[in-house]
Protein backbone atom coordinates (compact mmCIF):
# COMPACT_ATOMS: atom_id res chain seq x y z
CA UNK A 1 0.00 0.00 0.00
CA UNK A 2 1.18 3.50 -1.12
CA UNK A 3 0.48 6.29 1.57
CA UNK A 4 0.87 10.11 0.21
CA UNK A 5 0.40 13.71 1.28
CA UNK A 6 -1.30 15.90 -1.23
CA UNK A 7 -0.79 19.53 -0.39
CA UNK A 8 -3.00 21.85 -2.51
CA UNK A 9 -2.95 25.50 -3.24
CA UNK A 10 -6.46 26.41 -4.40
CA UNK A 11 -8.36 29.29 -5.60
CA UNK A 12 -9.81 30.86 -2.82
CA UNK A 13 -13.54 30.88 -3.77
CA UNK A 14 -13.22 26.67 -4.72
CA UNK A 15 -11.48 25.56 -1.19
CA UNK A 16 -14.77 24.00 -0.12
CA UNK A 17 -16.24 22.60 -3.88
CA UNK A 18 -12.56 21.30 -4.68
CA UNK A 19 -12.40 19.46 -0.80
CA UNK A 20 -15.93 17.73 -1.45
CA UNK A 21 -14.41 16.63 -4.91
CA UNK A 22 -11.38 15.47 -3.73
CA UNK A 23 -13.62 13.17 -1.16
CA UNK A 24 -15.30 11.21 -4.04
CA UNK A 25 -11.72 10.49 -5.64
CA UNK A 26 -11.29 7.04 -5.27
CA UNK A 27 -7.61 6.51 -3.55
CA UNK A 28 -8.42 9.80 -1.19
CA UNK A 29 -8.65 8.70 2.00
CA UNK A 30 -9.68 12.06 3.73
CA UNK A 31 -9.42 15.78 2.94
CA UNK A 32 -9.01 18.51 5.40
CA UNK A 33 -8.98 22.47 4.91
CA UNK A 34 -5.54 23.96 6.67
CA UNK A 35 -4.00 27.17 7.61
CA UNK A 36 -0.83 28.33 6.26
CA UNK A 37 0.85 27.98 3.13
CA UNK A 38 -1.34 25.12 1.31
CA UNK A 39 -5.41 25.11 1.16
CA UNK A 40 -6.12 21.38 1.38
CA UNK A 41 -4.60 18.18 2.31
CA UNK A 42 -5.31 15.19 0.97
CA UNK A 43 -4.11 11.65 2.62
CA UNK A 44 -3.78 9.19 -0.24
CA UNK A 45 -3.81 5.56 0.15
CA UNK A 46 -3.67 3.34 -2.69
CA UNK A 47 -2.02 -0.16 -3.75
CA UNK A 48 0.58 1.12 -6.08
CA UNK A 49 2.92 4.01 -6.86
CA UNK A 50 1.08 3.91 -10.52
CA UNK A 51 -2.48 4.15 -8.63
CA UNK A 52 -0.72 7.17 -6.94
CA UNK A 53 0.25 9.08 -10.29
CA UNK A 54 -2.94 8.27 -11.61
CA UNK A 55 -5.08 9.91 -8.79
CA UNK A 56 -2.87 13.12 -8.85
CA UNK A 57 -2.48 13.47 -12.30
CA UNK A 58 -5.76 12.61 -13.86
CA UNK A 59 -7.96 13.01 -11.38
CA UNK A 60 -7.03 16.19 -8.63
CA UNK A 61 -4.88 18.00 -10.80
CA UNK A 62 -7.94 18.46 -13.20
CA UNK A 63 -10.18 19.84 -11.15
CA UNK A 64 -11.52 23.21 -11.91
CA UNK A 65 -9.76 25.92 -8.84
CA UNK A 66 -6.39 23.65 -8.53
CA UNK A 67 -3.02 26.02 -8.15
CA UNK A 68 -0.80 23.88 -7.39
CA UNK A 69 -0.17 20.08 -5.82
CA UNK A 70 3.05 18.70 -3.82
CA UNK A 71 2.66 14.88 -3.31
CA UNK A 72 5.04 13.70 -0.27
CA UNK A 73 5.05 9.89 -0.79
CA UNK A 74 5.56 8.36 3.20
CA UNK A 75 8.10 5.91 3.40
CA UNK A 76 7.26 4.94 6.96
CA UNK A 77 4.51 5.11 9.61
CA UNK A 78 5.63 5.51 13.35
CA UNK A 79 2.75 5.81 15.27
CA UNK A 80 -0.26 4.15 14.49
CA UNK A 81 -2.02 5.35 17.90
CA UNK A 82 -4.73 7.49 16.21
CA UNK A 83 -5.32 4.15 13.98
CA UNK A 84 -5.16 1.43 16.43
CA UNK A 85 -7.80 3.73 18.28
CA UNK A 86 -10.07 4.18 15.10
CA UNK A 87 -10.48 -0.17 15.25
CA UNK A 88 -11.10 -0.15 18.59
CA UNK A 89 -14.97 -1.26 18.84
CA UNK A 90 -14.11 -1.15 22.95
CA UNK A 91 -14.15 -5.12 23.37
Amino acid sequence: MVHAFLLIKAEPARVAALADAMADVDGIAEVYSVAGEVDLVAIVRVPHHDDLADVVTRHVAALPGIVETRTMIAFQAFSTRDLDALWDLGE
